[in-house]
């Protein structure tokens, strides 16, 4: 059966158990947990281990798994010291995802964009970006190996790493160390209006160049204006859903670009979707 999440911070911020017990009703069973979503930041260093497995507690009571916790930061921010204080941050959180039951840390891969970490910016295709990417992963897959967790790494159109192709190449060049990276597979970062009608080639190349990494896959859907929830758009819900069943491991759907009021149905249309 598959495993459908959601991000915690659809639901109106609150206590964990709050928030959970919102995720569970809204018929989902596991969800990528920011912890702004509790009312903290998303780089919280005041975090405890006792803190963490106290939140861990209240999703599990509530029958939500948290698959994984948002580390996000722009790791190739243009300013080096707000990078440096960023990347420690991260550190820190990586090292509490054990205690609150996370699998993978997921992360921004950046862009020169100083202002908003998920924009596009010229400087992003250049050499001394993606020297910048690995000097922050050198920073932060030992945190990730001395936890045993993963990084989730994201193909996004304005970041470092803005498609397949270049997570794979990323994957590849880090060798043994591509053991400690999960690859956050979201189709509709892959597309856009112009490129629906070929989605089918798109995304089982992607699938295919990177199945044997993804630990999970996020759902939205494309719009004329950017992005929308799942059903809203132009995806092929039931390609894929097909894609996410042929994944060489089970890993959970994870729905993001929605809003409270719209959860339930944002579940049921994707259990509807997936095979049966």
């Amino acid at each position: 059966m598959t495993e459908l999440g959601v991000f915690a911070r659809v639901f109106p911020p609150g206590p964990a158990a709050e928030v959970a017990r919102a995720i569970r009703a809204a018929g989902f069973t596991a969800t990528q947990l920011n912890l702004s979503a509790l009312g903290r930041t998303t780089l919280d260093t005041t975090l405890t281990v006792e803190d963490a497995a106290g939140i861990g507690r209240e999703f599990t009571d509530a029958g939500v798994r948290i698959w994984g916790l948002s580390g996000t930061f722009n790791a190739i921010h243009p300013d080096r010291a707000v990078r440096e204080t960023n990347t420690e941050a991260c550190r820190q959180v990586i090292a509490r995802a054990p205690a609150i039951g996370a699998e993978v840390v997921t992360l921004c891969t950046g862009t020169r964009d100083a202002d908003n970490m998920w924009r596009a910016h010229p400087g992003n295709n250049t050499a001394t970006a993606w020297n910048d990417l690995r000097a922050t992963l050198d920073r932060l897959l030992p945190a990730a190996r001395d936890a045993g967790v993963r990084l989730g790494i994201e193909p996004e159109p304005g970041n470092v790493i803005r498609d397949a192709d270049a997570a794979h190449r990323l994957l590849t060049e880090l060798g043994d160390d591509a053991r400690h990276l999960a690859v956050v597979l979201d189709p509709a970062n892959l597309l856009e209006p112009a490129t629906l009608s070929r989605q089918r080639l798109i995304l089982e190349y992607a699938f295919g160049l990177l199945g044997e990494h993804v630990m999970a896959v996020h759902a939205k859907d494309v719009v004329s204006q950017g992005y929308a929830a799942p059903g809203a758009g132009g995806m092929d819900y039931d390609l894929v859903m097909r894609l996410h069943a042929g994944l060489p491991h089970t890993v959970p759907v994870i729905a993001q670009d929605l809003v409270a009021d719209d959860a339930v149905r944002v579940s049921r249309f994707l259990a509807d979707h997936a095979p049966a």
